[in-house]
């Protein structure tokens, strides 16, 4: 115990050095939540409706964005009471809650984006057998997988972590509640909860990488012996989407964690981190359907039945 008294609320600083703009942000902030939500859940909706986008593909894409639902509304609720209000106090298991399902869904991210990826190799290396292989109940066990690894390892941890006593300063200069300095509040030795953390970290990213990375080897060099360029263009857009996501969240996520872990760093990893679990969930809709001739024409006809039935 570094003193006697213990902590039962933290403090969110935000971003406190940003005088003067703490509406105009709100606002701007509060429109990329609005737009998120509305976007993942139009590529559900459309998914679930239009029997022609009910494929693999389409099946793992609408699990993405039903995850990127909730990973911004873990994150921004909170983000936009510290710009409204002179103190953001929460208690230490809303804290806790908040960082778990933060993690857990952050974790099943990596994990879907690389079934994904296993969906596109089977798609373009092993046409003939993707449909045998590709399976719906393989598609939902694959899903499942994903979501029941990502919930297993980041409940694992903090479950830990709700054992630990917090005392001293409870102050926390950043956005969201990370488990970094939620860990550095500790009371208690934690050297055991950062190396399950390590771990996780060095299996996951790399792992997924790696995967991911050898299937798209794997994809480009198949497409490549496609004798004409329509099919060579053909087979490419259909993972130019896919390739843009997985590229814009493993290079937020490497930059942060392969960076010196220098103080002069820290302000410009609170600016990745933005893009990661902000940005990037704004952009995964719009990428996914403005190359994306399937869900563009079934959103004209979802729109052209809607005004059908209205003037009708």
């Amino acid at each position: 115990m570094r003193n006697g008294t213990l902590v039962t609320e933290f403090i969110l600083l935000g971003f406190p050095d940003i005088h003067g703009l703490q509406v105009p942000l709100f606002i701007v902030i509060f429109l990329i939540y609005i737009l998120t939500i509305f976007g993942n859940g139009l590529i559900i909706v459309i998914v679930w409706a239009e029997s022609r986008l009910q494929t693999p593909m389409y099946f793992f894409l609408s699990n993405l964005s039903f995850l990127e639902i909730w990973y911004t509304t873990t994150v921004i609720p909170k983000l936009l009471e510290t710009f409204v209000v002179q103190r953001t106090i929460i208690c230490v298991p809303c804290c806790l809650l908040q960082s778990f399902f933060h993690f857990f869904l952050g974790t099943t991210e990596f994990f879907i984006l690389t079934v994904m990826s296993f969906d596109r190799y089977l798609a373009i290396c092993k046409p003939l057998h993707h449909s045998t292989l590709m399976t719906s109940s393989l598609c939902l066990q694959l899903a499942l997988g994903s979501w029941m690894i990502g919930f297993t390892i980041v409940f694992c941890q903090t479950i830990l972590i709700f054992q630990l006593p917090f005392c001293g300063n409870n102050i926390i200069n950043h956005f969201y509640f990370d488990v970094g300095p939620i860990l550095k509040m500790a009371c208690a030795d934690t050297s055991l909860l950062e190396f399950l953390g390590l771990l996780a970290t060095s299996l996951i990213i790399p792992g997924s990488l790696v995967f991911t990375v050898v299937s798209y080897i794997y994809i480009v060099s198949t497409v490549l012996k496609i004798p004409l360029a329509t099919g060579r263009q053909k087979a490419f857009s259909t993972c130019a989407s896919h390739l843009t996501v997985v590229s814009l969240l493993y290079g937020a996520v490497l930059f942060m964690y392969l960076r010196p872990t220098a103080h002069s760093s820290f302000k410009i990893n609170k600016v990745v981190s933005v893009l990661n679990t902000i940005l990037t969930p704004l952009l995964n809709p719009f990428i996914y359907t403005i190359r994306n001739n399937e869900v563009k024409g079934a959103l004209w006809k979802a729109l052209a039945c809607q005004k059908a039935s209205y003037h009708g």
